[in-house]
């Protein structure tokens, strides 16, 4: 699973990309970003309010309760606004 970190997420991770093989148990978006936070402080410190992360799964907007599995590619980044 490739995971894309962008905006000051990608900042406080440390990273703007990486690949993962997450435990079988994580199988949603959900438990892929609480499985991403223990990985170090800085998953951490970015990850530390989900009501300001945005999620994609293959380039399309998730919730919490999608599915993500091994082939996924999944993005994180803050919400987005025009103007």
């Amino acid at each position: 699973m490739k995971v894309l970190y962008f905006a000051w997420l990608k900042a406080r991770a440390g990273i703007g990309e990486e690949t993962v093989a997450p435990p079988p148990e994580v199988a949603t978006v959900g438990a892929l970003l609480g499985w991403l936070k223990a990985r170090s402080p800085g998953h951490a410190h970015a990850l530390a309010d989900l009501a300001v992360v945005r999620v994609a799964v293959n380039q399309e907007y998730a919730t919490l309760d999608a599915p993500v599995g091994p082939g996924d590619e999944v993005a994180l980044f803050p919400p987005v606004t025009g103007g």
